[in-house]
């Protein structure tokens, strides 16, 4: 740590201590050539947000992947780059505004088929059929079938009101 008056790399910690947050460590420091003290506060860095994989393990989160992710479920359908820019976004961002910085793998998935349902039903039914590993037929279908029930729930909701 060099010193902020005289620049000088040589100093020893006079002090430690934890914040009264309980989150970093306070160090009282004392540069050896001018004697200066100041205080330094070490702090976890944590990268933005961290993802719980199904196994236990914890990788950083990666944005690149879940727009990979998207972006496979929506190839060739109508939906634009700007789009698929703008759920990656929604979605970050609903990841950040929550309490801790570990995220399961389960909380994106289901935040991205969320939106994709509302987008695009096509590529819900893609996301969703590798996303929770669909291994036989009828699972698919009854996916597909969920998708078609609210969809014709919607219309008779519309064609009611009017």
């Amino acid at each position: 740590m060099n010193c902020p008056d005289c620049g000088n790399e040589r100093t020893r910690v006079v002090d430690t201590g934890t914040s009264a947050d309980g989150t970093s460590v306070r160090r009282r420091r004392e540069c050896q050539r001018c004697s200066f003290r100041f205080t330094t506060y070490e702090r976890p860095e944590w990268e933005s947000l961290q993802v719980k994989k199904r196994d236990g393990t914890i990788e950083s989160f990666d944005r690149q992947k879940l727009r990979a992710g998207i972006e496979r479920a929506v190839e060739k359908r109508n939906v634009t780059e700007k789009t698929v820019t703008g759920l990656v976004d929604d979605i970050e961002s609903e990841l950040q505004d929550r309490e801790g910085r570990i995220v399961s793998s389960s909380l994106i998935g289901e935040l991205v088929s969320e939106k994709l349902r509302t987008l695009d039903k096509i590529a819900y039914i893609r996301f969703v059929s590798v996303y929770k590993a669909f291994a036989e037929p009828e699972e698919f279908l009854r996916e597909l079938d969920a998708v078609l029930d609210a969809e014709l729930d919607d219309f008779e909701a519309s064609t009611d009101s009017q």
